[in-house]
């Protein structure tokens, strides 16, 4: 008969095997390839839709929609939520008459209601699916969490703004802030653990990089090196490297038509 102490050992084996094929599991599933499927046509017939597919209603090159991608890839949800890519500039009709009347991505279908802003789905997908949590435990870290989650629209209207000016000193003291910001906690990341908040930034310090090195000649990272360390970090994150852009230069058309008038 098997004393208490070893039936004890026996038991904690089976949790710490239970907690590590889970934990393995999605961590391979965040970090599978998976093919992208093809943007559907204008004149494409909607989806069945509320039948219980979770779908994310989004577009490639959409920074706001890349933040929802970023979080199901993390949590390993490809097989559970559903990507419905759409053309920003040639959306199908039923998708303003039945899924969003904003006609704006991303939006989520899910328990037969859709769901809609970034930040806020980022936080529903990572509160209501299984994965990997994407907030700290740290009572300090979560309150330090909302505090640049709410900076981050801030943010990005600052830096958009400077384009019509002289981006590289009027955006100083915004890349300056993250810089600092990523100093708070031991760690590449903004909470010392990748998060939400992280995820929040990243699709547009993804374009923010490519726009100020293609049209100022200025690397955003130079004289940062945190945030250097941070960008380098997340480059080789596998949930957010299948969710790069795959024409950057259609970003930086879209500065030179709307920003520089060119």
């Amino acid at each position: 008969m098997a004393s208490p102490k070893a039936s004890s050992l026996s038991k904690y084996s089976a949790i710490a095997s239970y907690n590590i094929t889970n934990i393995t599991k999605s961590m391979a599933t965040a970090g599978v390839f998976e093919v992208r499927p093809p943007t559907i046509a204008p004149t494409s017939e909607p989806p069945p839709l509320f039948d219980g597919t979770t779908r994310l209603y989004m577009s490639y090159s959409c920074p706001f929609a890349q933040r929802v991608w970023i979080t199901r890839n993390y949590k390993g949800l490809q097989d559970k939520i559903k990507l419905v890519p759409i053309d920003l500039q040639n959306k199908p009709a039923w998708y303003k008459e039945k899924v969003h009347p904003e006609n704006k991505v991303p939006s989520l279908e899910h328990d037969g209601k859709v769901l809609a802003e970034s930040i806020d789905l980022i936080k529903y997908v990572d509160a209501n699916f299984e994965g990997p949590s994407l907030v700290p435990n740290d009572p300090t870290k979560k309150e330090f969490g909302e505090e640049l989650i709410k900076y981050v629209d801030t943010f990005v209207k600052d830096v958009f703004g400077s384009f019509k000016g002289d981006p590289v000193t009027q955006t100083s003291a915004s890349f300056d802030y993250l810089e600092n910001a990523l100093g708070k906690f031991d760690g590449p990341f903004f909470l010392g653990e990748f998060s939400l908040v992280d995820i929040a930034y990243i699709p547009f310090i993804e374009r923010f990089q490519i726009a100020f090195s293609e049209l100022y000649k200025h690397d955003i990272t130079v004289g940062r090196p945190k945030f250097a360390t941070w960008i380098e970090e997340l480059n080789n994150n596998d949930a957010y490297k299948q969710t790069k852009l795959d024409n950057p230069q259609q970003f930086v058309g879209f500065v030179k038509k709307f920003s520089l008038g060119q």
